[in-house]
């Protein structure tokens, strides 16, 4: 846990909620689901740590596509935060760095990664569900610094 405000980010559970979680995420002002969730269940224990922005996930589309959207925007801790799971997909439609957002959130890929797109932030912050594709679990915070997003990669094995 850390004691600085901060976005705890996730992705890729299928269906697997990780009781690291729970330590993890407590006292987060916001978490952020990139999904492929799995399950309903997952996004009922993280709302029970805090806020929850959620998007579908390609596995997710078929079940969900009601209930979930494919992206979302929101502001957490003074971050404008795009989220989506198909990164790629995303930036075939728009524009974060032009849009302003901060911080960009995708999954998906199951490999962690952040990289600077000028002022903007592309955060993937890997797999948090079972292992698969010989990748290690992991998650994400993200503080904040000067209004800007720093991340950080924390495994989950």
């Amino acid at each position: 846990m850390s004691e600085t405000p901060f976005i705890g980010v996730l992705s890729d559970t299928h269906g697997y909620y990780d009781p690291m979680l729970d330590d993890l995420f407590a006292g987060a002002a916001r978490i952020v689901h990139a999904g492929d969730v799995g399950t309903l269940d997952i996004l009922a224990r993280l709302r029970k740590l805090a806020p929850v922005t959620v998007v579908a996930g390609n596995t997710d589309l078929p079940f969900w596509s009601d209930e979930l959207p494919w992206e979302a925007e929101v502001e957490a801790l003074g971050l404008r935060i795009l989220v989506c799971h198909i990164g790629k997909s995303l930036m075939g439609r728009r524009d974060p760095v032009a849009e302003g957002f901060d911080l960009v959130v995708s999954g998906h890929s199951h490999k962690a990664a952040a990289e600077w797109r000028e002022e903007t932030l592309f955060l993937n912050p890997g797999a948090a569900g079972r292992p698969r594709f010989g990748q290690p679990r992991t998650v994400a915070l993200v503080n904040v610094k000067s209004g800007r997003p720093e991340p950080r990669i924390l495994s989950l094995d």
